[in-house]
């Protein structure tokens, strides 16, 4: 499966703020937090969901897998999506072993394996 995708009961301003914190915890920091829905809407688009995309990173991650393959930088940032489907808020990310796969490097699916794993743990702690 592409993702990793769960629900919430807390809201999305609630489930960001405890993702924050728990992926420092494990070393990552948001680089940006990018509300959508807003800047749909200053374009003018009509749309109402709440959709944030955050992008974090472990600057000592990022820099051991570039240093391996410059094209893993394709995939970096990392995205974490909170988003409301049918009033539920949702978090979820595209899994870093899914993206790797592209590489075709067995190396790279480990070290992504792992990266995966504290990310998929950071969002569990947050819901």
């Amino acid at each position: 499966m592409f993702d990793y995708t769960v629900s919430t009961e807390k809201s999305s301003e609630q489930a960001i703020a405890s993702l924050e914190e728990n992926l420092k915890s494990e070393g990552f920091g948001v680089l940006w937090n990018f509300n959508l829905t807003a800047k749909l809407q200053k374009k003018g688009m009509e749309f109402n969901t709440p959709y944030t995309v955050l992008e974090v990173c472990n600057p000592k991650e990022a820099q051991h897998i570039l240093s391996k393959n410059l094209l893993a930088g394709y995939f970096l940032p990392c995205k974490i999506v909170i988003y409301e489907d049918d009033h539920v808020t949702k978090v979820g990310m595209p899994k870093p072993s899914s993206l790797i796969e592209m590489l075709e490097n067995d190396d790279m699916k480990a070290f992504a394996l792992d990266i995966e794993k504290r990310l998929i743990g950071c969002i569990e702690r947050s819901i």
